[in-house]
């Protein structure tokens, strides 16, 4: 997935996103979790979107629908995008991964690599303003940093990410205030500077080229606990995956059902 010469239109980024879409439904990268997904996850939301989400992984109900933060962490995510005026519609929502780990068990660092290319892709072809990375994982992996999200929450910075420069903006994962009813305040804190930094419009670009190398392997030596984690999994009300083996998989999603296009 080489970095491409593209005119700068909507439609033609459109088209681009649906070939990597595609791509990444047939990719077996990572052996194990191409054997054990039900559905890849590519993201879902507005393919023009000037906001961005980044979280970790998909959870189980993820898995089986296709689209990310489904879930309880989804629903609050939804409703602090309401409360600035903005709707799931309007953003893109993404992941660090696009297959659920077996388990619910944390991204290695060899899956994060071969998934890199993908998210690049994404940010480069959909060119948002912001991406809010959400908790730990994202934030220390986007960053190349293992400064943890409770220092650098609400705190944006300008970060060239591939072939895009964006103004990345930490923010602590609606899960957190599932479990932590207090973080619900910070929650809102932050997302009321979202507006603002929208307004900023994109920060200046770096000159044509090809895609940066993945940043080298951090160690996230200050995870959240379990209820945190990026993706919110195992916060999806649906059963672990051992608990759907032998299931009929769940029906791939067409880009529309995606929301993408």
């Amino acid at each position: 997935m080489a970095a491409t010469d593209l005119a700068a239109t909507a439609p033609a980024r459109r088209e681009a996103l649906k070939q990597v879409l595609a791509q990444a439904r047939a990719c077996t990268r990572c052996p194990e979790l191409a054997a054990t997904r039900n559905t890849v996850v590519f993201g879902s939301g507005n393919a023009d979107a000037e906001l961005m989400f980044v979280g970790e992984a998909p959870g189980a109900t993820e898995d089986e629908r296709g689209v990310p933060f489904v879930g309880r962490a989804g629903k609050l995510l939804d409703q602090l995008l309401d409360e600035i005026d903005l709707t799931r519609e309007a953003v893109f929502v993404a992941n660090v991964l696009q297959c659920r780990p077996p388990g619910n068990r944390d991204p290695l660092p060899i899956e994060i690599e071969n998934c890199h290319e993908y998210l690049l892709r994404k940010v480069e072809l959909i060119e948002p303003t912001v991406i809010c990375t959400l908790g730990n994982f994202s934030t220390k992996l986007l960053r190349g940093d293992p400064t943890g999200i409770t220092r650098l929450h609400g705190q944006p910075e300008v970060l060239t990410l591939g072939a895009r420069a964006v103004r990345l903006y930490p923010i602590f994962h609606p899960a957190a205030a599932l479990y932590t009813p207090r973080m619900l305040e910070t929650l809102r804190e932050d997302f009321a500077r979202l507006p603002e930094l929208l307004a900023l419009g994109a920060p200046p670009q770096p000159p044509p080229g090809g895609l940066d190398d993945p940043p080298p392997a951090i160690e996230l030596d200050d995870r959240p606990p379990a209820g945190e984690l990026d993706g919110a999994r195992g916060l999806e009300d649906s059963p672990p995956r051992a608990a759907v083996e032998g299931e009929a998989p769940a029906p791939t999603p067409t880009p529309g059902q995606l929301g993408l296009f």
